[in-house]
């Protein structure tokens, strides 16, 4: 019986797929085009990778638009092993405009996710500098494989303290903050 309902979901989803495309009338009013999506990765291992990310697309209504590191960029290690999940080290001091390159060396999955940022306007920006596939807000995706790395940039970030943990390794205290200046 449960191969039967999948067979159907499966159906339902292909002739869905395959209904074809309907061609609207011809309008005679002009109409904006709208701007295409950026596009970003979820990990990249290059120490600049937060400049590189793209700032030409338009956000949309309401939203804030991804700044790219322009100043250093600081390393933290996210590590699991026989003395225990940490990030290391686990409180950064970075400049307005700096990013943090957060490298997985073992003991993963690991992610960052920043908690109890309280002012809109932060976590609204620092929500669009956190680029890829996100688990949710503030969440960036799970880094995998030793070496891969997530880069997040504190351009426009107000200053003040963050602090951020990794989600899978919470209960183990893998935790951090970074104070931006």
């Amino acid at each position: 019986m449960r191969f039967h309902g999948i067979a159907l979901l499966a159906s339902a989803t292909i002739l869905g797929a395959c209904g074809g495309e309907k061609t609207p009338a011809a309008d005679t009013t002009a109409t904006a085009t709208p701007a295409p999506a950026a596009t970003t990765t979820p990990a990249d291992t290059g120490a600049a990778a937060a400049a590189a990310a793209p700032a030409a697309a338009a956000p949309a209504a309401g939203a804030v638009a991804a700044a790219p590191a322009t100043g250093t960029t600081h390393e933290v290690k996210m590590i699991g092993d026989a003395t225990g999940y940490k990030f290391e080290p686990a409180n950064t001091t970075v400049k307005q405009g700096d990013a943090v390159k957060f490298v997985m060396v073992s003991g993963g999955p690991h992610n960052v996710t920043f908690q109890n940022v309280t002012d809109a306007a932060a976590k609204a920006q620092l929500d669009a500098n956190m680029p890829g596939q996100k688990m949710g807000e503030l969440a960036g995706p799970m880094v995998m494989q030793p070496n891969e790395a997530y880069v997040v940039s504190f351009a426009k970030v107000p200053p003040g303290k963050y602090d951020y943990i990794c989600t899978p390794h919470a209960a183990m205290n893998m935790k951090g903050s970074i104070t931006v200046q």
